[in-house]
């Protein structure tokens, strides 16, 4: 048996120069003759937490004694969980304090007396006040920005006032001598200690009985479902899709050339115009007008020439006419050599920037050209309206720009090369993104099919909506589908280009919202799980129809009453039966117990 007795607040005049003054606890653990064997080691010790002290003796011969004496309020504002812990498992709990510090006394009223009653939260536990001190008669400040006296004395009636908020037992202690100590705060406190252990004696002769009484077949135990398979996500390769591209130079409408058109390096007007304002300008894309930075335009006309294009020869109408690459002479030598490194750069997100400086002094290995080059590409990069400094090329803090940037160029006309024609209405795409995100498309485009000499491409088999969320994963490299049927229509569009990842987020958005779905709204919605099963099945997703039945089983008591469970072929029932929760087992077991409680005309603790 034990008592568990909480106390909280500082007996001590927080303005007297006498330190040395013991506490209430420890005078009366000191004190009392039914006090015994306090451990001392802990008494001077702080055991858990800073805040508090604990003491452990006996009382009444052999019951064990527990004391939590917590002189700091603070415990409930830097440590609510202990706290609340600490007054959760209190028998008794003691508030004290000084009745000269009126200052601590108006703090605890306003800030912590609202804590204390809800950590209470309507427990019976008996609460004792305890005023401690004789109070000292001064002159209060006449100051009107005063708002209390340091010296002002806590009144009985203010005292008596917070007992009756908490419901507690009110004392006045004016010196911690044997009569207060023994008589008075002892006499209170052991009454509420004997009130606890009798109690607990009653309650544990209770529970004696109870179980007595109802010792009998223990209820069937329901076990966890089983755990449903877990699908893993696909890492993005979003942009080793696009630096591949430049690598095999599919679709490249661009052709880099030094002024003594020795070499040439190709690539690709929407990748260039993604990343920087000034390829923007240069193919005009943006007007100067538009750039309102006279140092991106200086460097256009400096740095580069883009040669006129020959008129192009008719073509049939509906065929995708040959378009040469547009020349484009680099003036700048130095710069022309590091070319081929930049648009690695660029191509491979435009975040590699200490790379980029390592290859270009390895290459130049002239710390002066280095600077040179790396200005230019700076300035190449730069937004217009903005400082260009170092700083903000370093890899940590520039962003990847294609998911962002290339989002420009999703659904406009501006620099596309091929149109969709879906449902009656035209989606402008550009080829170069296409072939580098999509192998279904890159063989569409480059092969000896239809589509690969012609600028209008009809789409079959899904919705304009759909295939339009389908070219916004292939441009941004991220979906978010408004519905389970949307992100079940764009698995099926994604099974069909064989776009694996933005399949494997489709599913993961699915299981995602069928997961989080209640019980109650998975038992009354239109939606037919079993129907999207079927479509899992039929377009190879094999982690989603596995999972699918798996959460009808787990689910067997909402499915097996819905009309589309017999839609269910033999081999998909008998799968369900199998791993069904709960199992048959467990439901005979419990209609046992039922009519054995019945039976015994006993009240089901369970049930």
């Amino acid at each position: 048996r034990s008592v568990n007795i909480v106390a909280f607040g500082n007996e001590r005049d927080g303005f007297s120069e006498d330190n040395q003054q013991p506490s209430l606890i420890w005078s009366y653990l000191g004190r009392s003759a039914l006090i015994s064997q306090i451990d001392s080691s802990l008494s001077a010790s702080h055991v858990g937490n800073p805040v508090f002290t604990e003491y452990q003796a006996c009382v009444f011969g052999n019951v064990r004694l527990v004391v939590h004496d917590c002189p700091v309020w603070g415990i409930f504002d830097s440590d609510w969980y202990t706290s609340c812990r600490l007054i959760g498992g209190a028998d008794v709990i003691v508030i004290k304090y000084s009745v000269n510090d009126k200052i601590s006394f108006q703090e605890l009223k306003d800030s912590y007396v609202p804590m204390v009653k809800k950590a209470l939260n309507h427990c019976s536990v008996p609460v004792i006040i305890s005023a401690i001190g004789a109070r000292k008669n001064g002159v209060p400040c006449t100051c009107p920005l005063c708002t209390s006296d340091r010296r002002s004395c806590v009144t009985t009636s203010e005292g008596v006032q917070l007992a009756k908020e908490l419901g507690a037992t009110y004392l006045e202690l004016h010196t911690l001598n044997d009569f207060y100590i023994q008589k008075y705060f002892g006499g209170v406190l052991e009454y509420f200690m004997i009130q606890c252990l009798n109690q607990k004696s009653s309650e544990k002769m209770k529970k004696r009985k109870k179980t007595q009484k109802c010792h009998r077949v223990k209820p069937p135990q329901l076990e966890q479902p089983e755990k449903m398979p877990i699908l893993k996500g696909e890492a993005s390769h979003y942009n080793a899709d696009l630096h591949n591209l430049l690598c095999c130079c599919q679709c490249a409408d661009v052709a880099f050339y030094p002024e003594d058109l020795s070499t040439v390096v190709e690539a690709h007007k929407i990748i260039l115009c993604s990343v920087s304002q000034l390829f923007m300008l240069l193919f005009g894309v943006k007007s100067p007008s538009d750039i309102h930075d006279a140092s991106i335009m200086q460097l256009a006309e400096s740095l580069f020439v883009v040669e006129a294009e020959d008129p192009l020869p008719s073509s049939p109408r509906g065929v995708q006419p040959y378009v040469p690459p547009v020349r484009v002479v680099v003036k700048d030598s130095v710069f022309c050599s590091c070319l081929p490194d930049f648009l690695h750069f660029i191509y491979s997100g435009a975040f590699q920037w200490e790379q980029l400086e390592e290859d270009i002094k390895k290459k130049l290995k002239d710390p002066e050209k280095t600077e040179h080059v790396l200005e230019k590409v700076k300035c190449i990069l730069k937004t217009p309206g903005k400082l260009n400094s170092v700083k903000d090329c370093r890899s940590h803090q520039i962003k990847r720009l294609y998911n962002t940037s290339l989002r420009l160029f999703f659904n406009t006309p501006v620099l596309a090369d091929v149109i969709f024609k879906i449902q009656g209405a035209t989606v402008p795409a550009h080829r170069a993104v296409l072939v580098a995100r999509c192998e279904v498309m890159a063989a569409m485009f480059n092969g000896n099919y239809l589509e690969a000499s012609s600028v209008l491409v009809p789409v079959y088999g899904v919705s304009k909506d759909t295939f339009l969320s389908f070219l916004e994963y292939l441009y941004t490299d991220s979906c978010c589908p408004a519905s389970i049927l949307q992100a079940m229509s764009l698995l099926i569009c994604a099974e069909m280009y064989q776009v694996m990842r933005l399949q494997h987020i489709c599913e993961l958005y699915i299981i995602t919202q069928l997961q989080s779905m209640p019980s109650r709204e998975l038992a009354s919605t239109s939606l037919s799980i079993v129907s999207l099963l079927k479509k899992a099945k039929f377009h190879n997703s094999d982690c989603l129809s596995t999972w699918l039945l798996h959460f009808i089983a787990t689910n067997y008591l909402i499915f097996s009453q819905k009309p589309e469970f017999q839609e269910l072929s033999v081999e998909e029932r008998n799968f369900v039966e199998m791993h069904r929760w709960p199992s048959n087992l467990y439901l005979k077991q419990l209609a046992d117990y039922r009519n054995y409680i019945h039976s015994q005309k006993c009240h089901c603790t369970v049930m």
